[in-house]
């Protein structure tokens, strides 16, 4: 997966902000100031990107893939990891960004939600 690539998408999806985090080495992604998305790498600095994912989807991705792991330094519920020098289909990773943000945008407040939508 070309992390170029991965950037676009992420920053396509209406409202979305992004930032660098100097400490971690990582691209965030936001939604109305809650992240949905983190582009890094893990302990021995191999790329992942990290996204929000509903806690059943999660574990069965878990299993299906061997390139998509619980979530680096997040809560393992419901945060997953993909491993960007695997061979997941990017139809899938696309597919699993715009979920992560969906589950961030659902969560705020509707008067944030509607401005957002709106934009």
């Amino acid at each position: 997966m070309d992390k170029d690539k991965l950037h676009l998408t992420c920053i396509s999806l209406t409202g979305t902000a992004h930032d660098y985090q100097p400490d971690w080495q990582a691209d965030r992604y936001h939604i109305g100031g809650k992240m949905f998305a983190m582009i890094g790498g893990d302990s021995k600095g191999k790329p992942i990107i990290t996204l929000k994912c509903n806690p059943v989807r999660a574990e069965e991705l878990r299993e299906m893939y061997e390139s998509i792991i619980p979530g680096y330094y997040m809560n393992k519920t419901h945060w997953n990891s993909l491993y960007l020098d695997s061979s997941l289909p990017y139809d899938l990773v696309e597919n699993l960004i715009q979920h992560s943000y969906q589950l961030v945008l659902e969560k705020l407040p509707k008067k944030i939600q509607r401005e957002i939508v709106s934009k």
